[in-house]
């Protein structure tokens, strides 16, 4: 064993040791033979490409080897809970548990475990409605399928290593699939909906848990506005974009300069611009291209602050829609917020 691993190993064991639950009685490679049965029953998704395995990061982040590049992969419709990053601080609303360590070092075994003869393991790539897309951080998103053709992310809900994380919108390949398989994992108490789990043995010592009853209605309200707007645009809304899509942005642009348009999405970043007006980036995976929103120092005030602080707060709704004339600006493209009753926040509010 390197030297330079004790320091980690030693970490992970003591975190272990605190704390009870289902997984900790169980070998990280054991499986659940009833949930894996189910996933293998589930709708059998198309793969686009078979690729190598190069590092496993944690439950749901893989890296693999594509055409001689590493390609990162961030896994569609979960969101397991954060292993242990020794001196780092966690991200907010992500706490790192022990049941996060364990289901990163039970990923780690259950991959290296399909490798057969020496080589290594490969798993299937699926991207919804076969186009691939990337994440804010320049990950692909896709789901994993499985050499018996099973989707490895549809496991881990049914498994109870994660819930059914719609935050960015319900599954375009398997909705009803993981509804049902979180359902079922929680009937059953598994993983993260057993009580146990992440529960110190010392009743004094502090709890580090994700809080699944505030961040459910949560994802629940931004799916269902993901749904709204999707809606709208199969009613043949042709003024009507998705922040997110430079592409359909940069269209509509060109289509109609002089018409004003309407967008949907959410805040990434604000700005304080030397005039005093604001400057909202909004959230895409095209950073080059991401459309700005200015609102003029004159529209600014409290209410309007408020709603813009609304937007940006974990549990409550983010999306909302902007409305005005677009126009490429030297940093992209831009609209001038013309009055504050452009800017409407989406439908539903969250339920609690």
């Amino acid at each position: 064993m390197r030297t330079s691993m004790l320091p980690r190993l030693l970490f992970v064991w003591m975190g272990l040791a605190a704390c009870t639950g289902p997984a900790l009685a169980v070998p990280p490679q054991a499986a659940a033979p009833a949930a894996q049965a189910e996933t293998r029953t589930a709708p059998k998704l198309e793969v686009a490409q078979w690729c190598e395995i190069a590092r496993v990061v944690d439950a749901d982040t893989i890296h693999v080897m594509r055409e001689g590049k590493l390609l990162k992969l961030r896994l569609l419709c979960v969101d397991t809970e954060e292993r242990f990053h020794p001196g780092q601080t966690p991200m907010p609303g992500k706490p790192e548990t022990v049941f996060g360590e364990e289901s990163a070092l039970w990923a780690e075994q259950f991959f290296a475990a399909l490798g057969k003869d020496g080589a290594k393991p490969r798993i299937g790539l699926h991207f919804p409605g076969g186009k691939e897309e990337i994440d804010i951080y320049g990950r692909t998103l896709c789901h994993v399928i499985l050499p018996d053709g099973s989707d490895y992310n549809l496991q881990l809900v049914r498994e109870g290593k994660s819930p059914y994380f719609n935050k960015y919108g319900n599954s375009r390949s398997a909705h009803e699939a993981f509804v049902q398989a979180q359902k079922a994992a929680q009937a059953e108490k598994l993983g993260i909906w057993n009580p146990a789990t992440n529960q110190p043995k010392d009743p004094a010592a502090p709890t580090v848990k994700r809080d699944y009853a505030a961040l459910l209605p949560w994802w629940e309200a931004r799916a269902q506005a993901i749904r709204n707007f999707e809606a709208r645009l199969a009613e043949g809304g042709t003024r009507l974009a998705d922040a997110a899509k430079a592409d359909a942005i940069e269209a509509l642009r060109k289509a109609g300069a002089d018409q004003p348009l309407q967008i949907f999405g959410e805040i990434d970043k604000r700005f304080e611009e030397q005039n005093g007006d604001l400057t909202l980036l909004l959230r895409t995976s095209d950073k080059q291209r991401a459309l700005r929103v200015v609102v003029p120092k004159a529209l600014r005030g409290p209410q309007l602050e408020a709603t813009l602080d609304a937007l940006q707060k974990e549990g409550q709704q983010n999306f909302f829609y902007v409305s005005g004339l677009l126009t490429q600006g030297e940093r992209g493209p831009v609209i001038v917020l013309a009055s504050t009753d452009r800017l409407q926040v989406s439908s539903p509010s969250v339920a609690h």
